[in-house]
């Protein structure tokens, strides 16, 4: 395994991946001076696909900033800010949190080296709607408990499919207790979701989880996976054969309650 470090090349080639997805999606992509603005007219509600993306250091204010996003992502409930420059957005977190915003630095990270042998837990491929129940808990305890779940998740499955999005669990009792998501784009596949039900946690499913996901992945160019650059999960991956790429940052303010 490397240092730890983030390679210049992976860090190209991680935007570009990001790019690249929201560019499958998105069918308005406007360029700003320091960036794209970007927005999914059929998927209103997915924050990932709504959004200005900030590519540069803008050497703006956070309110400059929010000016701009309101007048870029107006008649939408959400405002969503994402720095692919996460140094640019440091010194700018406070002031977004005072004013309400979410702050989440995202570490991008490349499948590189196979995984070490782990726990034999059973892994399965099932349909995409298995997993429902455990897909709504997640949204809820990440954050996001006032929204319309029926409307968000007819998006969020219409994208998935668009990437022909593959889902496996892990079952007890005959019921799902976690899932996974591999999503593809081209000639890159990225494992974009992976759950556990907080009761079944301790036990080495996640780790299973992830490395079925790589398998089931495929012989792609690019295998990425993100997670929360403060958070632990980062250190699974990076046990699993995940090396850092790039980080990045994003800045939402969520639709009133």
């Amino acid at each position: 395994m490397s240092s730890g470090r983030p390679h210049p090349d992976l860090a190209t080639r991680a935007l570009g991946w990001r790019r690249a997805c929201r560019a499958a999606v998105c069918d308005v992509v406007e360029p700003w001076a320091h960036g794209t603005v970007l927005r999914a007219t059929d998927y209103p509600d997915y924050y990932e696909y709504n959004v200005v993306r900030v590519e540069d250091d803008p050497q703006m204010s956070v309110a400059e900033l929010v000016v701009f996003a309101d007048e870029a992502l107006a008649g939408l409930a959400h405002r969503a800010v994402d720095f692919e420059i996460a140094a640019a957005a440091m010194p700018l977190r406070a002031d977004f949190s005072a004013l309400g915003w979410q702050a989440q630095p995202l570490l991008w990270m490349h499948h590189e080296t196979a995984p070490p042998p782990g726990p034999d837990i059973a892994v399965e491929t099932v349909a995409y709607e298995a997993v429902q129940a455990l897909r709504v808990d997640w949204l809820r305890a990440d954050g996001f408990p006032d929204y319309d779940p029926d409307e968000f998740h007819a998006q969020a499955r219409r994208v998935a499919e668009a990437r022909d999005v593959q889902v496996l669990a892990v079952h007890a009792a005959g019921e799902p207790i976690a899932f996974a998501h591999i999503e593809h784009v081209g000639d890159g596949a990225e494992i974009s979701q992976v759950y556990v039900d907080p009761r079944y946690r301790g036990d080495g499913r996640g780790t299973a989880l992830t490395r079925a996901a790589i398998v089931a992945a495929g012989n792609k160019r690019d295998l990425w996976i993100c997670a929360d650059d403060e958070g632990r999960p980062k250190e699974l991956y990076a046990r699993l054969g995940f090396r850092p790429a790039v980080t990045t940052m994003e800045f939402l303010r969520m639709p009133p309650a």
